[in-house]
């Protein structure tokens, strides 16, 4: 399956089975290397919640799963950033954008390999984030992300998303090596990306953005 560039997805993380966070966003390519996607500022989102409407970092993780939940609709608030997600790889890689517009530095994302769907009207990738994460900064240098917060999940893992702790953190390093080593994508690519000015910012999510997860 195969998305055309300019069309608008549903990137969504699953956490057991439930939708964690949904974000639209522009397909840019999609080719044997993977699916580049481009979020805007502003765009319309949704993220679980609490039925109090606390997210998941709003407290330790063994009360999160104590609560019922809910999908709470609101807006990007983050800066515009590109998501690559590379073909059949336990991760993605996000470009975020300072103030000016310019590069800041990269994200890797670890999670599971995105599965697609297409309903027609809306499609869409559905991943499960594996919560650790690698900075990478313009000088190639990085640093580990949310170390705690996996830690504090692994101890509960009868409710958590993540079976094998070694898998991920194996994944993070094949990845810093290739960041050390300034290959693709940390060489450079897509650093300097501006979107068609005619991507507009949909005015809120699509019908079907909550479609069963496909995970």
């Amino acid at each position: 399956m195969r998305f055309e560039p300019g069309r608008l997805i549903m990137h969504r993380n699953v956490r057991n089975g439930r939708i964690g966070w949904v974000r639209p966003a522009r397909v840019v390519l999609d080719d044997d290397r993977g699916l580049l996607l481009w979020i805007a500022r502003d765009t319309p989102v949704a993220n679980e919640v609490t039925e109090a409407g606390l997210g998941m970092r709003a407290m330790p993780f063994v009360e999160w799963i104590t609560f019922r939940y809910r999908l709470a609709e609101g807006r990007w608030n983050g800066p515009p950033l590109l998501k690559f997600l590379p073909t059949g790889a336990a991760h993605s890689v996000w470009w975020f954008q300072d103030a000016e517009g310019g590069f800041r530095n990269w994200y890797v994302n670890l999670e599971e390999p995105g599965v697609r769907w297409d309903d027609g009207p809306v499609a869409g990738v559905d991943v499960v984030d594996q919560d650790l994460d690698v900075v990478v900064h313009p000088d190639l240098s990085w640093a580990w992300k949310d170390e705690e917060e996996f830690v504090e999940r692994l101890a509960v893992p009868e409710h958590y998303w993540v079976a094998d702790e070694k898998a991920v953190r194996a994944e993070g390093e094949r990845v810093i090596r290739l960041a050390e080593a300034g290959e693709f994508p940390f060489d450079g690519t897509w650093c300097d990306f501006v979107p068609p000015a005619e991507w507009d910012v949909p005015d809120k999510l699509p019908p079907g953005w909550d479609r069963p997860p496909v995970r």
